[in-house]
This record gives structure tokens, C-alpha cells and sequence, in this order.
């Protein structure tokens, strides 16, 4: 493992970092829940504005994070604590450092299934895979769904465990790749069935009469998922990074390489469903997580060749799952190091059990416990909600407070114009983490929680 003069591990160069961060927000945001919101709250407009927000409120939040991560040196917390010691800010340093450590749990959990459907999609009748029951079957299996939930936590933690530049860039610099290639292959498979170009018209092409104030909360929403913001992740990455890489460039390429993900995911999935559905297309895109378990199977399993479509298709998700969860436990293990003194050994062993214990909970949340709820919520509901609608919001919220107040907008410019190296969207940035990132994290926040307690609709 390289070292920095902190003795943190280090990435070996930009496209380390750039594989990494990428590997870090390309997730299941990307792959499932990204289509079925862009075709639930209009299509092409959707895009359009979620775009539009990526290129200003996730290029500031990328940028800060990146530039709060290789400033000081730290995780989180340290990082924080580096630039005030006013309580509040302690308290989002934390912030940052826990949501992580809840996150990786549950999303661990759905590794699992990704691991269990890219199995049996090898061997298993289709006509078995693809029944409704099947999916329902085995998450309320508590042994079957623990057994997977294991086997993607210990893929996980291997990576884990061999450090930044040995696991992390290592995996990134060919699992990355990989799921380009294999997503451009069944893009170009999907789109070329008969009727599927209904679907990308509906996904490409904006039309304004579908635009609404929803469009913009729900793409906010997503930016935010997609992009791995606000969940310490690229704080800690940050701190990785060696002082003689670009911040704006390899911003800018995680943003084009995440959001081109995103697309590639809108055309793998949306016009297979129309070419599959037809006029029930929009009923099964608004299937949300089943669309992943349920509805593609079926679609996979009614065409030619669907055997080896779906083979690449939940290799793809898996590679996707697994970079998003490495970069969720590196984060942690991190913070455990910094905070706490622990190897990286005991550190990845303290990780190890706490996924296994919140992990198994949300695991059971679907059989032997889901006689329990928490507000109405099954484990794995709850820690989502929890984690994503309130926790996520809080901390770009206290982000934007420790960059504007205590760091200085004027410190993230050295740090990213060091060494000569540009900062084109300087005024942008300056406006964005001012004004418009604080309005817009209220909103999502505000959304989020109205949308969990059914008053509105996302």
C-alpha cells in the first residue's frame, strides 16, 4: 500500500482515485432505482434535469467533500474536528462517520439477493425464476437470505482488508471497466428488441407537459444517492488523494462516468420493459425494488437468449453492489483507524460484525422477524429511511455550514487550484455552497419525510 506522510494509505494516481470515487457512486441508485424514477416523473425530462443538478449541486458537493478529505488529511470526524471545534460540527463529522456504518449493513443485504439471482440464473428453470412467488419466497426464507447476505459481506471485507491500493483501486481499476462493457453489450441487446424503441423515445426525448415540482425533488433525491453525497465516502477518498491530482478534472469524470452509468441503466431497463409490457409498461416501471427481483427476470426470460442477458445483467448489478459497499466499509474502517487507533485488521474485524448484526436484522426483517416494525417499517425499510431521508440531508447540510463558515470557500479553492491545477467552475461553486446546496438539502429533507409519512408522492 502506498503511504502519504500521515501514513494513510494513498490511491497511486488520478485514475485510482477516479475509478474509485466512480465505483463509489455507481451502485444499485444507478442500475434500478434511477430508471423507475425517471420513468415515473416524466422520462427525457427527468434527464434533463437531473443532469443539469449534477453538473451544479452534486460537482459542488463532490467538490467539497473531496477538497474537506485531502485539506486534512482525515475521515470524517478528524476532518471536521480539523476545521472547528464548534459542537455542531463535531456533531456532522460524526454525522458523516455513522451513516455509513448504517448503511452498509442493509445494503449488504440486497448484495445478497444480487448474489442469489446471479446463481441461480445459471442453472434454475427460468420458468421456476420468473414466477411471482419466487422472489417473495426467498427473502421471507431467513436461512437462504442470510446464507447469500454472507457470501457478498465476505467478498466485501476481503477487498477490505487488503487496503486501498491493493483491494479498493485494485478491484475498481477492473471491476469499473468490466461494468461498462458489460452494460454497453446488453444496452445495445435491449434497445434492438421489437417495440423497445417506444421506450426510448419516452427516456431521451424530454417533454415538457410531463414536468412538475416533483420531477426536480425526485431527481435531487437521486443525485444524491447516485452520487454517493454526504455519506463520508468521499471525505475519506479525499483523504486519499495525493496533493498532485486535479480535484475539478477527476470531478468532473466521476460525475460524467456516474451519470453515464445512470443513462446506460435508463436504456438497459426502460425500453425492455416497453418492448416486454407494452401498454402496461408504465404500471411495471413503477414496480420500484421488485422491478430488479420480479419484473426483469421476467422480461430476461422472454428473450431469446435470456439465460446469458440475465447472467451479465445481475453480474453487472453485483459488480455495481460491490463497489458501492466497499466504498461504504472503507469509509467506516477509516474512521475506526483515525478515531480509535485500531489496525486496519481490527478495524475491518469491528465492521465485519456490526454488517453481521444490523445486517441480519434487516436480513430477518422479511420472515422469522417481521412481526417487528419500527414506525410501521421493517428493518431493512427503516434503516433506509433513516439513513437516506434524514441522516444524508443533515450532513450535506452541516458540509455546506463547515465549508462556507469555519474552512473557508477561499481554503477549498487553494486545495483545489493547487499546484496551478484549474478550478473553471470556481463561481459556480461558490454560489452553489452559499445558497442553493443549503435550499436544496431543506427540500429534500422536508420531501423525504412528508414521502415517508404519505402526505406526498414521489
Amino acid at each position: 500500500m502506498k503511504k502519504q506522510d500521515s501514513g494513510r494509505g494513498s490511491f497511486t494516481g488520478k485514475l485510482g482515485f477516479v475509478l474509485s470515487a466512480a465505483g463509489a457512486s455507481v451502485g444499485l441508485g444507478n442500475i434500478w432505482r434511477f430508471p423507475y424514477l425517471a420513468a415515473r416523473h416524466g422520462g427525457g425530462i427527468f434527464l434533463i434535469v437531473y443532469i443539469v443538478l449534477a453538473l451544479t449541486f452534486g460537482y459542488t458537493m463532490i467538490t467539497a467533500e473531496t477538497a474537506i478529505g485531502r485539506a486534512s488529511g482525515k475521515s470524517p470526524v478528524s476532518a471536521f474536528r480539523h476545521f472547528s471545534s464548534a459542537p455542531l460540527m463535531k456533531a456532522g463529522g460524526w454525522l458523516n462517520a455513522i451513516i455509513p456504518i448504517l448503511i452498509v449493513p442493509y445494503y449488504s443485504v440486497i448484495g445478497g439477493w444480487v448474489c442469489k439471482y446471479l446463481f441461480e440464473f445459471t442453472h434454475t428453470d427460468l420458468k421456476v425464476l420468473t414466477t411471482d412467488r419466487f422472489f417473495t419466497s426467498f427473502i421471507t426464507n431467513g436461512t437462504d437470505a442470510e446464507l447469500w447476505f454472507i457470501i457478498f459481506t465476505i467478498l466485501v471485507l476481503l477487498i477490505i482488508f487488503m487496503g486501498v491500493e491493493n483491494g479498493i483501486e485494485r478491484v475498481s481499476r477492473i471491476m469499473m471497466p468490466v461494468l461498462v462493457v458489460i452494460a454497453v453489450i446488453i444496452c445495445g441487446y435491449t434497445v434492438t428488441r421489437p417495440g423497445a424503441l417506444a421506450g426510448v423515445r419516452y427516456f431521451l426525448i424530454p417533454d415538457v407537459s410531463r414536468f412538475s415540482w416533483m420531477t426536480v425533488v425526485s431527481a435531487m433525491g437521486q443525485m444524491f444517492y447516485s452520487l454517493s453525497i454526504a455519506m463520508g465516502i468521499l471525505i475519506t477518498f479525499g483523504s486519499y488523494m495525493k496533493k498532485d491530482i486535479s480535484i475539478e478534472d477527476s470531478t468532473a469524470q466521476v460525475e460524467v462516468f456516474d451519470t453515464a452509468i445512470a443513462i446506460l441503466a435508463g436504456l438497459m431497463i426502460i425500453p425492455a420493459v416497453f418492448a416486454f409490457s407494452g401498454a402496461d409498461a408504465a404500471k411495471d416501471l413503477n414496480a420500484g425494488p421488485s422491478l430488479m427481483f420480479v419484473t426483469m427476470p421476467k422480461i430476461l426470460q422472454s428473450m431469446n437468449g435470456g439465460r446469458m442477458i440475465g447472467i451479465l445483467f445481475f453480474l453487472l448489478v453485483l459488480f455495481a453492489a460491490l463497489t458501492s459497499a466497499i466504498a461504504l466499509t472503507e469509509s467506516a474502517v477509516s474512521t475506526f483507524t483515525d478515531e480509535f487507533g485500531f489496525s486496519r485488521p481490527f478495524a475491518t474485524g469491528i465492521m465485519a460484525v456490526i454488517i453481521i448484526l444490523l445486517g441480519t436484522l434487516s436480513c430477518l426483517g422479511y420472515g422469522p422477524l417481521a412481526f417487528i416494525s419500527i414506525i410501521g417499517m421493517p428493518f431493512l425499510d427503516f434503516f433506509d429511511f433513516l439513513t437516506n431521508s434524514l441522516m444524508m440531508p443533515l450532513s450535506a447540510l452541516a458540509i455546506c455550514i463547515l465549508v462556507v463558515r469555519y474552512m473557508g470557500i477561499e481554503k477549498v479553492e487553494e486545495e483545489v487550484m493547487r499546484d496551478g491545477k484549474p478550478f473553471r467552475r470556481r463561481r459556480i461553486f461558490s454560489f452553489m455552497i452559499r445558497y442553493v446546496c443549503p435550499l436544496f438539502v431543506i427540500i429534500i429533507l422536508m420531501s423525504s419525510v412528508l414521502s415517508a409519512f404519505g402526505i406526498i408522492s414521489m
